[in-house]
Order: C-alpha cells, then sequence, then structure tokens
C-alpha cells in the first residue's frame, strides 16, 4: 500500500489517473481466484484473508484517487471561468458576494419543501376551486383483487383478445363476462381524472405566476434587465444579490420536484422532451450558478416562465369546458411563446450568450460551449413546441 502510494504521488498528472486503474484489476483477479488458494491449510486461509484484506485496501484507494482526479478535472478553472481566474478569486470580499458551488446542495431540501407546498395547495385550494368551475370528483370502482388478472395486464397487455380472455377466465375459473369487466375497471384506473388534471395544472400555473411576478419585481430595477450589454460589465466578478439567491434556488428546486414525480404525475405526449427540458434547465441553472453567469441566468428563467401560466390557466378552464376562456387564454399564451422563445430568447438572449462574450474574451472557455449547447437545446425544444401550438391554432 506504501509503496504504491508513493509511486502515485511520483507519477502525479493525467497518466497517474490510468495507472490507478492497474491495482483495482489486481484486486478483483486476486479476489476471484482466492476460492483456488483457499483449498489448502488453515495458515493459508489466513495468510489469503490478509492477502484480500490488502487488495480492498489497494481498491478503496485507487477508486479514490479516481473520484479525485475526476472531481479535479471537473472543477477545473479553464472549463468555468476566464483565463487568468481562479476559485480563490470568489472568496467574498470587499462587500462581493458569489455564488458557491455548494450551496446548489440546498435546492434538494427546497424541492421537497415545494412537494410539501404543492400538496397543501392542491388539497385545499386547486378542489374546491374545481369544485367551482362545475369539476367532479369521479370516483373509479376498483376490480376485485385477483394476482392473475393483475400480472397479465402489467406484463402482457391491457387490451387482451377474445381467446385470451377465454384463456383467463378458465385459468381464474371465473366467467368471460368477469373478466371483461376486471379489464374494463382495470384500465379505467389508469385513465387520470380530470380533477386529477386540474390539480396539476393548477401547481403549475401557480408557481409559474408567482415565478413571473417575482422575477418582475426583482428584475424591472436591474440595468441588465434593459441593456444586455450589463449582463458582462464586470464579468467575472459581478456581486450575487440576495433576490438572485432566492430566484435561482426556487427555480432549480421546482424543477427537481417535476423530476421527483415524473413517476406519479400525468404522462404527457411528449414526455421524453419534459424530461429533456427539465434536465437541460437544472444543467443549465447549475452551471451558470458555477461560473456566475447569474445575470443571464435570471433573465432566461424569467423569459420561460412568463408564457407557461397561460398555458396552464387555459388547461384548468379547458378541464372545467371553459371553451370561450380557454380558446382566449390560449391565444394569449400563444401570442406570449411565439414573442419570448421565438423572438426574444435567440435574438436577445443567445446573442448575449454567442456573440457579446467575444468582446471581453479572446479565448471562450469550455462553459461557453457547454452553456451555449444547452440554451441550443432549449430553443431547438421551443421550435418543438411552437410547430406543435402552430398545428393546435391552425385547427381552431
Amino acid at each position: 500500500m506504501c509503496l504504491w502510494s508513493l509511486w502515485l504521488q511520483h507519477h502525479k498528472g493525467r497518466n497517474s489517473f490510468f495507472l490507478s486503474f492497474f491495482p483495482v484489476l489486481v484486486g478483483f483477479v486476486g479476489l476471484g481466484f482466492s476460492p483456488l488458494v483457499t483449498s489448502g491449510s488453515a495458515l493459508n486461509c489466513q495468510h489469503v484473508l490478509v492477502s484480500n484484506t490488502v487488495l480492498l485496501e489497494y481498491i478503496i484507494f485507487s477508486m479514490a484517487y479516481i473520484l479525485k482526479t475526476l472531481n479535479s478535472w471537473f472543477w477545473w478553472e479553464n472549463i468555468w471561468m476566464p483565463i487568468n481566474c481562479t476559485w480563490a478569486d470568489f472568496v467574498d470580499r470587499d462587500g462581493l458576494v458569489f455564488p458557491k458551488p455548494h450551496q446548489l446542495y440546498a435546492t434538494i431540501p427546497y424541492a421537497f419543501v415545494l412537494l410539501i407546498i404543492r400538496f397543501f395547495c392542491e388539497r385545499y385550494v386547486a378542489i374546491p376551486l374545481a369544485k367551482a368551475l362545475g369539476i367532479k370528483n369521479v370516483r373509479r370502482v376498483k376490480p376485485q383483487p385477483n394476482p392473475v388478472l393483475e400480472s397479465y395486464f402489467r406484463e402482457c397487455s391491457r387490451h387482451p383478445s377474445q381467446s385470451e380472455i377465454q384463456g383467463l377466465a378458465k385459468k381464474c375459473n371465473c366467467t368471460v363476462h368477469l373478466v371483461e369487466k376486471w379489464f374494463r375497471r382495470r384500465r379505467n384506473l389508469e385513465i387520470p381524472t380530470v380533477l386529477r388534471k386540474f390539480r396539476e395544472a393548477f401547481w403549475r400555473f401557480s408557481f409559474y405566476l408567482t415565478s413571473s411576478i417575482v422575477g418582475f419585481i426583482f428584475l424591472y430595477d436591474k440595468p441588465w434587465f434593459y441593456d444586455i450589454w450589463q449582463t458582462w460589465v464586470g464579468y467575472p466578478f459581478q456581486t450575487l444579490l440576495p433576490s438572485q439567491y432566492w430566484y435561482y434556488m426556487a427555480e432549480i428546486g421546482f424543477y427537481w420536484s417535476l423530476l421527483f414525480t415524473l413517476g406519479i404525475d400525468i404522462k404527457r405526449k411528449d414526455f421524453m422532451a419534459h424530461v429533456v427540458h427539465h434536465l437541460a434547465a437544472i444543467g443549465l441553472m447549475s452551471g451558470s450558478w458555477c461560473g456566475n453567469y447569474v445575470r443571464l441566468g435570471t433573465l432566461v428563467i424569467f423569459v420561460h416562465d412568463t408564457a407557461d401560466f397561460w398555458l396552464e390557466a387555459a388547461k384548468m378552464f379547458n378541464y372545467a369546458h371553459w371553451e370561450k376562456t380557454c380558446n382566449i387564454l390560449f391565444i394569449i399564451f400563444s401570442i406570449a411563446f411565439f414573442i419570448t422563445r421565438i423572438i426574444l430568447f435567440p435574438f436577445w438572449i443567445l446573442r448575449a450568450t454567442l456573440y457579446l462574450p467575444t468582446y471581453y474574451s479572446t479565448t471562450p472557455v469550455i462553459a461557453y460551449f457547454l452553456f451555449n449547447g444547452m440554451l441550443l437545446t432549449l430553443q431547438g425544444l421551443h421550435l418543438y413546441w411552437g410547430y406543435l401550438i402552430y398545428k393546435i391554432l391552425k385547427r381552431t
């Protein structure tokens, strides 16, 4: 162990990263052949146990070294910040406060806080509002517990053929009519109720509306809200404002909460597009936090949220069968979407991230390509959703 540590210390650098795999291989090979050796005396068994302990130490040490190397590569200054800047430059001083990467851990507890708020919001606000709008809570009749039919429903088919129904009826020792009735009720359980759809739309509407109002309050008196050049003035030594901290924490926590509930929320037709969107949003906001691109980040958040609450409001009135109100809200959403996502985002935000940095640095850092790659991914999703919105408007 000591010899291997000395060897790695004398061979620091990228080569040592690959050398650290060597004891891992030796360890697994040694542990794999140890049963062949242990067939001897008790002394041999004791010797093998000692050898295995040493090999395990090699493995643990090597894996720790690999993780440490990956960590040092991930936080390499040239990835996140301009040349001649180090992490030591981002220590709070002289009234300047900078974002800390470890602060992002707090977004996970904030996500669970938002889930608790969502529970009470849906239960005590959304449900009474839905009843006031005329949405009834339809209770579905559950089928009788039947392990055979349940297993077939989950693993084989939700719509069995007539011959399959007859076979299941014989297997369960019941009539064909009872099997058909069981599958019909079981399928109905998978269909989300209108009230459930309304509750989810109300929660998203509440968050996006609150975020838009709060975001405007935070941004309306900031110079970079009106002059996009101001997002780069003084970079990277731009102080972090308390409003920016809470704006980021709430937004990242919200998207974490959406990812946590993907398995229980209603599955949409564009499910994978939403998964990509949520992951890109979390990655983009987290990366911009670490690189202190917070001014631009707040503008990206604000541009995205200002259109979404109109869509959720249109959904709620659609579930209540208020068609005229729903159509008006959807038209407002479409206008807001095309202004913010198809015009402002590419010609205002992307211009500030792709073009303006060249005036402040002649050598783009790796983060420049990473962040712009994620922003372009979001813009691709915007174009996809814009096409879907256009098709809906064309039908109506």
